[in-house]
Order: C-alpha cells, then sequence, then structure tokens
C-alpha cells in the first residue's frame, strides 16, 4: 500500500503526541515524587479524635530517614498541626519525603498544598493520605477548596520548608523546681528535654525568670530525653515588692508543629514576702502564727 508522504508524517506526529501524552500523564503519578488520596486508611470517629492514636499526637513526626509523617485536623475555620497558636506554620527539613495524615472534626473541608498537585478532600471519619517529596528550602500554602461555612475564605494555613539545620524535634517533658525558697538563696530547675528525631541532637534551652534570661545546652540521644539543670541566685534579680517569681524554660524547635510541647512556665513562691516586720500580712491581718499566740 501506498502512503503518501504528507500522510507518514501525520501518522509519526500523532504518534508522537499520544507518547507525549502518556509520559506526562506518568511523570504527574510517579515522576514527581507525589502519592495521591490513600483510600486504605482506617475510619475514625470525628468526635474522639483526641483518644486516637494518630490524631490524638498531632504534628510532624520523623518515622525514617529523611521521612516524616504530619497528623492534622482540619476544623471550622483552620487547620490543627498542633500549634500554639491558629496559622503557626507546618514546619519541615529540607531533601525530605512527607506524608501529610488529614481529617475533619466537624464538616467537609479540603487540604490544598499551593505549587504542588496535593488537593484531597477531607471528610469526617474519614482519613487523607498524601505525600510529597520536598526540594530545596521554600514556602507553601495551605487552602481549603471546599466552601465549609461563613469562614471558609479565611481557612489557610502555611507549610515552611528550612534547612535541615535549623530543623528540631525537640520537646520538654518536664521541669523540676522547688515551690518556694528565701530570696537571696540558690533556685534549681532542672528541665527534661525529649528528642523525637532519629539522630543524637543538641538542644538550645532558655530560662526566663525574673528579669533575667539564663541560656544553656543538653545534647539528647535519638528518640531519647536529657536533662539540663539551672542554678540561679535569686539575690541577683529584683525581688522587691514580689510574693512569687514566674519563670518559663524554651527549647529551640524549628517546628511550632510541636511547641506547644517546647514551652512550659509556673512559678516559686518567695519565702516571707507579702509580710511586714511586725508578721502581719499586706492586708493588715495578723499571720496565723499570731494568732496563736493572742
Amino acid at each position: 500500500m501506498n502512503i503518501h508522504a504528507y500522510e507518514k508524517l501525520w501518522l509519526i506526529a500523532a504518534l508522537l503526541l499520544i507518547v507525549g501524552f502518556v509520559a506526562t500523564i506518568t511523570y504527574g503519578a510517579v515522576g514527581l515524587g507525589i502519592a495521591m488520596v490513600d483510600d486504605s486508611e482506617e475510619t475514625l470517629d470525628p468526635n474522639a479524635l483526641d483518644e486516637h492514636e494518630r490524631f490524638g499526637d498531632l504534628g510532624v513526626h520523623q518515622t525514617g530517614e529523611n521521612q516524616y509523617d504530619v497528623n492534622v485536623r482540619a476544623y471550622q475555620f483552620n487547620y490543627d498541626p498542633g500549634t500554639t497558636a491558629v496559622h503557626d506554620p507546618i514546619v519541615l527539613p529540607e531533601n525530605s519525603e512527607v506524608t501529610f495524615y488529614v481529617t475533619s472534626s466537624d464538616v467537609i473541608h479540603s487540604f490544598s498544598l499551593v505549587g504542588t498537585n496535593v488537593n484531597s478532600m477531607v471528610i469526617p471519619g474519614e482519613v487523607s493520605a498524601m505525600t510529597v517529596e520536598f526540594g530545596d528550602p521554600d514556602e507553601y500554602g495551605i487552602l481549603c477548596n471546599e466552601y465549609c461555612g461563613s469562614g471558609h475564605h479565611a481557612m489557610e494555613g502555611i507549610v515552611q520548608v528550612v534547612p535541615e539545620e535549623d530543623f528540631h524535634l525537640f520537646s520538654i517533658e518536664s521541669v523540676d523546681a522547688h515551690e518556694s525558697v528565701e530570696p537571696g538563696d540558690d533556685l534549681e530547675l532542672t528541665a527534661t528535654v525529649a528528642n523525637d528525631a532519629l539522630a543524637e541532637e543538641t538542644a538550645a534551652v532558655d530560662l526566663e525568670i525574673g528579669d533575667e534570661t539564663y541560656e544553656n545546652e543538653v545534647t539528647v540521644d535519638a528518640e531519647s530525653t536529657g536533662t539540663v539543670t539551672f542554678t540561679v541566685d535569686t539575690g541577683s534579680l529584683d525581688t522587691d515588692d514580689l510574693e512569687a517569681l514566674d519563670w518559663t524554660v524554651t527549647v529551640e524547635s524549628g517546628s511550632p508543629a510541636t511547641f506547644d510541647d517546647g514551652t512550659e512556665s509556673g512559678s516559686v513562691d518567695l519565702e516571707g514576702q507579702g509580710e511586714d516586720e511586725t508578721g502581719t500580712d499586706d492586708d493588715g491581718t495578723a499571720t496565723e502564727d499570731e494568732e496563736g499566740d493572742e
């Protein structure tokens, strides 16, 4: 069969176009390192998310070398990844593979990561699982593309991809401190710092007490805890007219997704403060000891 030269050119062009379409679809599906919604996730009770193994532990969790899970709860009209304040960013390290697990506690939302093809409906009782690979440091917006009520237009968030050296997964497990201290005496506070990363890390820990700030460091093994102790000379602090000293211990965290666990506050009573020289309280009433003597 004799095929005209122009027909051959059109056939070749059509075949190349088909191959191009197939290659483009294949690259978009697997070449970008992004997985679409996984329908194999379990169903759950949207009214009991705090009791769920995953959504009772929101935030960023390392699962392997350069691999992380981020657990997020969507609700009217915010995304909650365990941050202290609304719209605090989800911070992740560069060159990482991240799986977002998102569910809703009220109505249907969506989780759309601008600049990627992550765009999933978020349904109460269902879990949307999406995996994306992040390269260089960058910032991505999170938007809800499903109308969810009067505040839908303000439902947004941020994902920040930062250099590896700026990313940490520290949290404060506890702080042991005296309940009271004599003004002028030394006060000791011991903070227990947890490192949720899969490698040994050194944490910078700060103590703010009175009008002073103290800095210290502690090296913590992978998935372990370490302690750091602050010794404060209360005589160096301005304690005039104070009955107690407020303190705050903070551990550095490149991830605000864990930062509600990165700060702990408390106070220590100053013994004898609040009483005048005659043993009466500031309001003029006698102390318990004086009443017993009368």
